[in-house]
């Protein structure tokens, strides 16, 4: 069954690829291991120069690299434009660091000599999502490739262009063939492709059932996973805090990337002193984003990736309406072509509705009123995810608070949660486990080896 893009804007069709066969993808995890016995003993300067080639190429072709992701998945082209920046940054980040961080570490001992010493695990297979189709990617590759593992690349099936892409760019950048590849397979093969025993680790962004899946999988298998898995993020504003400038930020927080990204701030916890107030200010920031097409530079929201994904957020807004909840902005299917969808503002939003117990992945913000810190906590942590969380105070007794009682893998603190390539990135609950980025993100998948010599 081919594999085919489309363009979210008007749901043409860009381009369709043949699907691997199961020869193809026997002989890419053969030049997978065969790569992997010379790559794994390559220096570790000889890597970091190799990352920082990749950096190089993705800078030049970032308006190329951009509009690819505009067309595939309907990214605004000044976003898509700014992924492939952040990429090339992961890179330089772990070329600079990672040769310190892959460094033997000595430990005193009653042993003559005892250190901890870093080797990379072998064939990492990645399972990436659609909404970020270049940073999910290099977020996983810089680190995995800078420790010396290799990887295989599954991504999403509706941005196949992007997946190949980035495989002939770290061609360019000096890989070999084999260290870095694409298998452009369905969701229903990848069971057998982690059941290999030539693959040694698996990491998956995506939906909570598809994590659940890889993770069993890989436990009878006995892999080791890293899974980032949806979100529900909370957004809380205190009566302290500076309004007017917490509601544009939450404005952007929920309609990054069309509000088609795991930490987009999707629950706004609004103290009832100043519920009001911040209310009026969101509705009139969501109301004045322009919806249009991604290759125009002054569109702020574009269309969702598909139309499955349009109809089941309007599903859930529908129901959650149909629950009591109160329509104070958009919520009505636009006509004509693409998979658009208004931005959308919910309040009143009962318990056990859709927007209050699901992820909604797209433009659709709900508002709640709390009565304090503790109740904000309460409702914020009142979900089965745990991956950002954002609050907003002037107090710094609050923030201690937030920081120290949020379920959540990032707490951020008068700011729009984001992921950055010298922080940990990951969640707790049905969130996933397991970290991205920073220096526990290049050790997931490092044998930490201990060494000791008696005499």
């Amino acid at each position: 069954m081919p594999i085919v893009s489309r363009y979210p804007a008007t749901g043409e069709l860009i381009q369709s690829y043949d699907e691997h066969t199961p020869e193809e993808v026997e002989q890419a995890l053969e030049r997978a291991v065969d790569s992997y016995r010379s790559y794994r003993l390559s220096p570790v300067d000889e890597r970091a120069s190799t990352l920082l080639r990749a950096a190089e190429l993705l800078v030049r072709r970032r308006e190329d690299l951009g509009e690819l992701m505009a067309r595939e998945m309907g990214k605004p082209i000044g976003a898509a434009v700014a992924e492939v920046e952040k990429c090339a940054l992961v890179c330089r980040y772990y070329a600079e660091h990672g040769p310190s961080f892959l460094a033997d570490e000595q430990v005193e001992t009653s042993a003559r000599r005892s250190w901890v010493r870093y080797e990379p695990l072998g064939v990492v297979f990645a399972i990436m999502p659609w909404n970020f189709p270049f940073w999910q990617v290099f977020r996983f590759a810089a680190p995995a490739l800078m420790a010396g593992n290799v990887g295989l690349l599954k991504h999403a099936s509706n941005v196949p262009g992007c997946a190949l892409e980035m495989e002939r760019l770290l061609a360019d950048a000096g890989l070999h063939r084999g260290v870095f590849q694409t298998l452009l397979i369905s969701s229903g093969r990848v069971q057998g492709v982690l059941e290999d025993r030539r693959v040694a680790a698996v990491t998956l962004t995506g939906s909570e059932p598809a994590g659940r899946a890889v993770a069993r999988t890989a436990g009878e298998n006995l892999k080791k996973t890293v899974l980032e898995l949806g979100g529900s993020d909370p957004f809380i504003v205190m009566p302290s805090a500076d309004l007017a400038a917490a509601a544009r930020t939450a404005v952007r927080a929920r309609v990054i990337n069309n509000g088609q990204s795991c930490i987009a701030a999707k629950r706004f916890l609004v103290h009832e002193e100043v519920a009001d107030v911040f209310e009026r200010l969101f509705v009139s920031g969501m109301a004045e984003l322009r919806v249009g097409d991604p290759l125009d530079p002054a569109t702020d929201v574009g269309p969702l990736a598909t139309q499955a994904i349009r109809d089941e957020l309007h599903r859930q807004v529908q129901e959650t309406v149909r629950a009591g909840a109160r329509v104070l902005l958009g919520g009505v299917l636009p006509e004509g072509p693409g998979y658009f969808y208004p931005p959308t503002v919910l309040t009143e939003v009962p318990a056990g509705s859709p927007a209050h117990r699901e992820e909604l992945f797209g433009p659709v913000a709900a508002l709640f009123r709390v009565s304090s810190a503790e109740d904000a906590v309460r409702v914020a942590n009142d979900t089965d995810f745990g991956l950002g969380a954002a609050a907003w105070t002037a107090s710094d007794a609050e923030s201690q608070m937030f920081v120290a009682e949020l379920e959540a893998g990032s707490v951020f603190v008068n700011g729009m949660v984001a992921s950055d390539p010298r922080l940990p990135f990951g969640g707790v609950k049905s969130s996933g486990h397991g970290r991205e980025l920073g220096i526990f993100g290049l050790r997931e998948f490092l044998n930490i080896k201990t060494v000791w010599i008696e005499s």
